[in-house]
């Protein structure tokens, strides 16, 4: 953040030549501070709501920690997703406090200034335990964008009775986030018994002929249940993401 700039239209705004929510506009937009690898957006939280999200994968150990550290530095949370061991190891070296989800992959240190809170539950499903792993990845990610979290575990349609006992916790959710692999039915049957948004998320999880999730991912695209919306394969953090956008515009409703 340039403070001559920001300092200038600060007076512009007491001035009455700028209107506070033209000069918040005017902020979001401000350039974005260069790394040798990376060009930090600041600023994105102003335009959407939450901190840049650091995608560990491709990064090296210490380009993440790089990151990381500005990104705190601002006062904001830090999320990170897709990071290995090595990743997850240098982050609680340099964050002694930051929340390591191994199943998930995922690094959460949360913000110095709070983040807004959604509107309702996020309830995540999952068909099979072999799903967990997206299942976390969409946990963490919801969590640390200001969502209340359940989950339902192990219940797909090879045993639907496990999910038609759960009705109370169904009719209960803001949001539902449905993942599941194999045949990828389980959100066209939890599409057909609640009203509440459905995001389905196909997994790389099947034999022979799931071709790594793409057998789901259409089964999900086809869905005979009227408005489920469905992400890429293994995609947990878009799916907690579009889930976010939802309980927050519900909540400045």
């Amino acid at each position: 953040m340039n403070a001559e700039r920001v300092l200038a239209l600060l007076r512009e705004v007491a001035t009455g030549a700028v209107a506070p929510h033209a000069a918040l506009g005017k902020l979001a937009m401000l350039p974005t501070e260069s790394l040798p690898f990376a060009s930090i957006d600041h600023h994105r939280a102003l335009r959407q709501g939450f901190p840049e999200v650091i995608l560990a994968a491709g990064k090296t150990p210490g380009q993440i920690v790089a990151i990381a550290e500005r990104i705190a530095e601002n006062g904001d949370a830090v999320l990170v997703t897709r990071a290995d061991a090595a990743s997850r190891a240098a982050m609680t070296e340099r964050f002694p406090g930051i929340e390591i989800n191994e199943l998930g992959r995922t690094a959460y240190l949360a913000s110095q200034k709070g983040e807004p809170v959604g509107k309702g539950t996020v309830l995540i499903i999952t068909a099979g335990t072999s799903d967990l792993p997206v299942a976390e990845e969409a946990a963490v990610t919801a969590r640390a964008l200001g969502n209340k979290v359940e989950r339902l575990t192990d219940v797909g349609v090879a045993g639907i009775h496990r999910l038609l006992a759960q009705g109370e916790i169904l009719a209960g959710a803001a949001v539902i986030i449905v993942i599941a692999g194999m045949e990828g039915a389980l959100p066209s049957v939890v599409g057909g018994l609640t009203r509440v948004p459905v995001i389905a998320v196909p997994t790389s999880v099947g034999y022979g002929a799931s071709f790594g999730g793409i057998a789901a991912l259409l089964g999900m695209l086809n869905s005979c249940a009227s408005g489920v919306t469905v992400v890429n394969i293994d995609n947990g953090f878009g799916a907690a993401y579009a889930a976010a956008r939802i309980t927050h515009a519900n909540a400045s409703g």
